[in-house]
């Protein structure tokens, strides 16, 4: 009979504790592998599409290949991170260079080439975007394999810095609430990037991440230095001694462990099914709770992050006390629970009239991811302990890119799933990027005028009459072809093609005789319509909200089958620590003997 967990009464003996210099510095560490990855990610998927005006569908496909790349790169530089022996140890050195790999190429990602010379030798508008989706995927490529340089590495090194079953969950715990922290500005600097003063009058999102970038290259450079200086590697004096294996003998001895492939399949699919629609849930506040509003939708994405950050703040306490009473594998059920609450509960909270409802399901995901992959992480820790005993060997780097290559390989389905929903939902981008065309344009007139009323005039106020009203009727057109295709939204369309024929009515009132003042007043209820020739088909809006409520939910089921199939308790953990330490001594006294 499978014996069941409960937690039990073992207190951390005081030379186990890690201490707070140490917690502080590896925590930080989650900067890069939670917040960065995920930003990448959703940022590329989201500015791409709306601000660039590239197809969803091929966004995610594309986002494909790095993903793929990514997982492959797990085990062999898991593998070489094992076996690497320098007087730095053999973590530490990756950390220096893959954070700052990582910093370089994340700038990297954002100053596609483009201009007038860029624009001849792609002259077509499917040429410029094809070229725009190779750029992405050779920045992308170079980014994720940076990220494994310095992630894989990294989780190895948590592994050992304790042998203690409750110091990893807390050091973990702290590796997840720091980049769950930093994650919270994914919406943020998606907010950022849109301020003038980085994407400047006239630009979009897109242009203004190239700065912003910047700032976040700055940060994350010292960073690395830091991580190199201060952390240690206790295990390394004992892995020293190891001789050097060959890398298909890791990867069989880790994939061959049953627990390990339990707990890895557990963490797999709950991971799928919310990377599938991760995605959507960034369209979902732009487009049906605030109807388009990209303004208004980043600062509620903001705001959202925000909350998600505080509760991953306040849900590493719960974590602490919940596991050692319940048990690692229960309190990952709690936590695959929780979320299932949270994604029925986005029913009722996705609610156009009461937008911060969203708030509720936030907390309940924040917090269940928060135990979910922490408790992950500190579980193939204790993986490798029952390993050890059983092969007389550590190979944390091994077991962690293993269990790294399942998820990532779920992230990179989830890339070419999330922009097949975008495109099964039938969200219009090509109608977004029209009217932020025709804003930029709007902006860039109202500037003018604004510049003239103040005695500075900077540009011709013809040719920005003139842009702005071809920027218009290529909208009108736009909207009447998607009126004739699409029979079952009609009424919808006839509401936006009466929309843009009010702006085309008063653009066309204006010309170079006409009063500053005119201007100004009538640009500005230009500027404040505009907003609503975004919004989405009611049936976009309703597919959105099915598969980003509906997927996750159908995948947890299938988590929660496989983590009741894990059997390393928090009793046979103890045992096996009890057990290495006795073979360790024996081992120690043979050597005196000798």
């Amino acid at each position: 009979m499978k014996e069941q967990e409960t937690g039990t009464d073992h207190p951390t003996k005081p030379e186990d504790r890690i201490r707070l210099s140490q917690l502080t510095a590896y925590g930080a560490g989650g900067i890069i592998p939670i917040a960065l990855f995920n930003i990448a990610g959703i940022l590329v998927g989201l500015m791409g599409n709306i601000s660039l005006g590239l197809s969803a569908f091929w966004l995610g496909a594309i986002l494909i290949v790095p993903r793929l790349w990514d997982a492959l790169s797990d085990p062999v530089i898991g593998h070489l991170s094992d076996n690497t022996r320098t007087r730095w140890g053999r973590r530490r050195p990756y950390l220096l260079i893959g954070g700052i790999a990582v910093a370089v190429s994340f700038v990297l990602i954002w100053w596609i080439p483009k201009g007038e010379m860029v624009h001849s030798w792609f002259p077509t508008e499917a040429g410029y975007h094809w070229f725009q989706l190779s750029y992405i995927l050779f920045s992308l490529l170079i980014f994720f394999t940076a990220v494994n340089i310095f992630e894989i590495p990294h989780g190895a090194l948590g592994m050992e810095m304790t042998t203690d079953y409750h110091e990893r969950t807390r050091l973990f715990s702290a590796k997840s609430f720091v980049g769950n922290l930093f994650a919270m500005s994914t919406p943020w600097l998606f907010a950022l990037a849109s301020l003038e003063i980085f994407k400047g009058t006239g630009g979009n999102e897109a242009d203004g991440m190239r700065y912003v970038s910047l700032m976040i290259a700055a940060f994350l450079i010292p960073l690395s230095v830091w991580w190199f200086t201060v952390l240690r590697e206790p295990g390394f004096v004992k892995a020293a001694k190891h001789k050097k294996t060959p890398f298909w003998e890791d990867m069989k001895r880790s994939a061959g462990n049953r627990n390990f492939i339990m707990l890895t399949l557990t963490i797999f699919t709950l991971a799928m099914g919310f990377n599938f629609v991760q995605l959507l849930g960034s369209y979902i506040p732009i487009f049906y709770v605030f109807g388009g509003d990209k303004v208004l939708g980043a600062r509620l994405l903001g705001i959202n992050g925000t909350i998600w950050a505080i509760t991953g703040l306040l849900a590493v306490f719960p974590l602490n006390w919940i596991s050692p009473k319940l048990g690692k594998r229960n309190t990952l059920t709690v936590a695959i629970l929780l979320m299932c609450v949270a994604q029925l509960s986005k029913i009722v909270c996705y609610n156009p009239s009461y937008p911060y409802l969203i708030i509720i399901p936030t907390v309940l995901l924040s917090m269940g991811m928060l135990f979910f992959f922490t408790l992950g992480s500190s579980m193939v820790g204790d993986i490798c302990d029952e390993d050890e005993l059983k092969t007389g060997y550590r190979a944390e780097g091994s077991f962690y890119s293993i269990f790294w290559w399942f998820i990532k390989m779920g992230t990179a389905l989830a890339s070419f799933v999330a922009g097949s929903l975008i495109v099964l939902t039938m969200f219009d981008e090509a109608q977004v990027t029209k009217v932020d065309s025709l804003q930029g344009s709007i902006r860039e007139l109202h500037s003018e005028v604004i510049s003239r009323k103040d005695g500075k005039p900077a540009g011709n106020l013809e040719e920005l009459i003139i842009k702005a009203r071809k920027r218009s009727d290529e909208l009108m057109s736009r909207l009447e072809l998607k009126s004739r295709e699409d029979k079952n939204s009609k009424e919808h369309y006839k509401m936006l093609i009466r929309n843009i024929k009010g702006v085309n009515y008063q653009l066309a009132k204006m010309n170079t005789t006409s009063s500053l003042d005119f201007l100004d007043k009538r640009l500005s209820a230009i500027e404040r319509e505009i907003v609503s020739l975004k919004r989405q088909t009611p049936y976009t809006l309703l597919m959105m909200r099915v598969f980003e409520i509906g997927l996750p939910l159908l995948l947890s089921i299938f988590s929660i089958f496989f983590v009741l199939r894990y059997s390393l308790t928090e009793k046979r953990s103890h045992e096996i620590k009890d057990l290495l330490k006795q073979r360790n001594l024996e081992r120690e006294r043979y050597r005196v003997r000798i």
